[in-house]
């Protein structure tokens, strides 16, 4: 079984973080992480073929916005929230309130 890359801290770039939450989909995932610690991949249903599902979560995975870890035959995610904070303060919780704001128009 192959090991599941996840980037370093350091290596998380603003560019990959920005592109990957730049997605409606991606981003949809990031928010319903953001109101839940962990969430296996089977437990979003967003109307996406289940191999754009796992596209999009590599994205995010790729560019340091969330961690995947194995669960028998579950693919468990949550946010890096820790690690996004320390290398963008903010961020995070600034695309989740403005996505929500616009949500709600």
């Amino acid at each position: 079984m192959r090991p599941i890359h996840h980037p370093n801290c350091q290596d998380i770039a603003l560019e990959g973080v920005l592109y990957a939450l730049g997605d409606p989909v991606r981003l949809e995932i990031v928010q319903r992480l953001a109101s839940n610690d962990e969430l296996s991949c089977s437990d979003l249903d967003l109307g996406v073929a289940k191999s754009t599902l796992s596209h999009h979560f590599k994205i995010l995975r790729e560019a340091g916005v969330l961690h995947c870890r194995k669960q028998g035959t579950q693919h468990m995610n949550s946010l890096r929230r820790d690690d996004l904070e320390a290398a963008f303060p903010g961020l995070l919780d600034s695309i989740l309130k403005a996505a929500q704001t616009q949500v709600e128009r």
